[in-house]
């Protein structure tokens, strides 16, 4: 996962405030359901001593579904507010959360919330009919990143019986305008493919228009095509189906994922080119050797030391002594996020079974040196 969208939650000036809220909106009751969860989020910041500016802008970003706003879509969504009431990170969550985070801290809480972000897999969502489409790209931060929709022609569209010597001209006719459409539509996804790179192209709607689509498909996108039989185009049609069915294919890559760099771990450890272990990943890191970091999903109640930048941090006194700095009490995934962003390394989290129990967390290397101790 690229986590570079979190420079500017650790440029901003601490304590933050990090919420993960269940923002569901979709009731007769939503309204106050909405008021009552965001009160009790508020309440629980001022408690910790969070001040009014900063408890105001999480609440009215969280508010934005009583007023018809973003969070009426959502399910959930994940906040950060900086010390000055800024608000440095609002995202969408893949779903409600299963525990709610109302945090004022000196760092960030952001593993709760890179749990359980919509998967960083951009994709393209399209649902035809014989008319044309609505396409969506989803970037890499989970969220609609651009929205097109193609309308064709649609007169004389439909096949009829009409009977006599007009009746294979009505059907070539339509036959002809709904590839005729079907062009149309190809060509915007194969502008957008090029463009935006995107790991699978879900094509869902009419059964024939899907068919005349994919079958011209460019090599641009061909191979990335994945089909489903339910989802229209048509007013008041459900898309939930769709919604659900990229949502399972995201978790699929996302699974993929996080099976191929722990078998990048395993393989360049062969090479010198991976560690594994708090104090290992913690010596890469101050290096700048980490290319990516495998964090448990689960960290546990460690902490590490920090100076005055990410980069600065080590296991305990000797490491600091050894910087020449005075270290800072951190939790350990917070300190090696941070750590992460700063060096420009790429996340993963994974299940903490995966990484086993006396293992929180292991890296990938840009490069090893002399004194680089190889995962075991």
């Amino acid at each position: 996962m690229d986590v570079s969208y979190l420079e500017p939650v650790f440029a901003a000036s601490g304590p933050y405030a990090t919420v993960c809220a269940d923002v569901t909106h979709t009731t007769e009751n939503a309204d106050t359901e909405l008021d009552l969860r965001v009160r009790a989020i508020s309440e629980r910041l001022t408690e910790q001593g969070a001040p009014d500016d900063v408890v105001e802008s999480v609440r009215s970003r969280l508010l934005e579904g009583n007023q018809g706003g973003r969070a009426g879509t959502l399910r959930g969504r994940a906040i950060v507010v900086s010390a000055d009431g800024t608000v440095v990170l609002d995202s969408a969550l893949v779903d409600a959360p299963l525990r709610e985070v109302a945090e004022w801290s000196p760092q960030p809480n952001l593993l709760p919330v890179l749990r359980q972000l919509p998967g960083r897999v951009p994709h393209i969502a399209v649902v035809i009919d014989r008319v044309g489409a609505d396409i969506t790209f989803m970037g890499a931060h989970g969220e609609v990143q651009e929205e097109e929709t193609v309308d064709g022609d649609s007169f004389q569209i439909r096949k009829v019986q009409v009977g006599g010597w007009a009746h294979h001209r009505y059907q070539h006719n339509a036959e002809n305008k709904w590839i005729h459409n079907a062009d149309d539509v190809a060509a915007s996804i194969g502008s957008m493919a090029r463009r935006l790179s995107p790991r699978f192209v879900l094509v869902a709607g009419d059964v024939r228009a899907r068919q005349i689509l994919t079958d011209r498909a460019s090599d641009v996108w061909s191979d990335l095509i994945v089909t489903m039989d339910e989802g229209g185009r048509a007013a008041g049609a459900d898309r939930e189906p769709v919604e659900r069915r990229m949502a399972e294919l995201v978790a699929e890559y996302e699974a993929r994922e996080c099976a191929g760099v722990l078998e990048q771990v395993q393989a360049a450890a062969a090479h010198g080119l991976s560690v594994s272990g708090t104090d290992r990943v913690v010596e890469a890191l101050r290096k700048g050797q980490v290319e990516t970091l495998v964090i448990a999903d689960d960290p546990g109640e460690d902490t590490l030391l920090v100076g005055g930048s990410p980069l600065e941090l080590g296991v305990n006194q000797q490491d600091m002594d050894a910087l020449g700095v005075h270290g800072e009490v951190v939790p350990a995934d917070r300190a090696l996020l941070a750590a992460a962003v700063a060096s420009s390394a790429v996340v993963v989290v994974v299940p903490a079974s995966a990484l086993g129990d006396d293992t929180p967390v292991a890296a990938v290397l840009r490069y090893s040196d002399a004194s680089t101790a190889s995962a075991s």
